[in-house]
């Protein structure tokens, strides 16, 4: 079953489609990277070099130099595909949830294994996380990404205000309410990947989310009075 909502429940326009040259580019980002998480996950950061993941992506070394400037990089754009479900997901919530319903409904429909990505895929996840921890490198693309992603969810959640009734421009309150919904999913990926538990579950990265979204309900989510700002 799709745990996409119905074209009747999305309030809000979907991206612009892209070009076939673009679709490819894009196409053959996901399959270095992936070439690049595997050699990781094998045979850890240090052991592995660029060459070596041109060479398990099927490319030329300086093929994957036109795509990526390190190693580290490489595996971005399994970072950002799991950000970018998380805040689409929010974008395309049914239209009469709240700002904090939708994110919850986010959180549900993203961080939940088997809603559009197996466990196999978030142990893996789970690994990069980790690694992140060990690599300044690393760590810097798994921020930038976290960066983008928060800076994409205010635009969303400003849209979704102002489809409440309460149209205003990105201020400084929703980008702080991006942030701090950003940081609420942001920490239970990490904490949960600190750990050896399962992807499923109460320990899980959906029910961390859930959680630290909940401990956030006196917060002013910059809705309009009418439907309410906070839980």
């Amino acid at each position: 079953m799709s745990t996409t909502p119905s074209a009747a429940h999305q309030p809000f326009s979907a991206s612009a489609p892209v070009s076939l040259t673009e679709r490819r580019k894009a196409e053959t980002r996901i399959e270095i990277a992936r070439a690049a998480a595997a050699l990781f996950v094998q045979h850890g950061l240090r052991a592995t070099r660029a060459e070596d993941i041109a060479q398990a992506a099927g490319i030329a070394p300086r093929t994957f130099y036109r795509y990526f400037a390190t190693k580290e990089e490489a595996v971005s754009p399994l970072y950002a595909a799991g950000a970018q479900r998380w805040t689409e997901a929010v974008r395309t919530a049914p239209a009469h949830l709240t700002l904090p319903e939708a994110l919850e409904h986010a959180v549900r429909h993203t961080l939940t294994p088997g809603l559009g990505v197996s466990v196999a895929s978030w142990e893996w996840l789970r690994t990069l996380v980790r690694l992140a921890d060990t690599s300044p490198a690393l760590r810097k693309v798994w921020a930038e990404v976290c960066q983008t992603s928060e800076g994409a969810l205010g635009e969303i959640l400003m849209r979704r205000a102002e489809a409440a009734g309460s149209p205003a421009p990105l201020t400084p309150h929703l980008r702080f309410a991006a942030a701090v919904a950003g940081a609420a999913v942001r920490v239970a990926v990490e904490s949960w990947a600190a750990t050896t538990t399962p992807p499923t579950g109460p320990d899980g990265p959906a029910s961390l989310a859930l959680q630290n979204l909940r401990a956030l309900r006196s917060f002013e989510w910059g809705e309009s009075e009418g439907r309410g700002g906070g839980w």
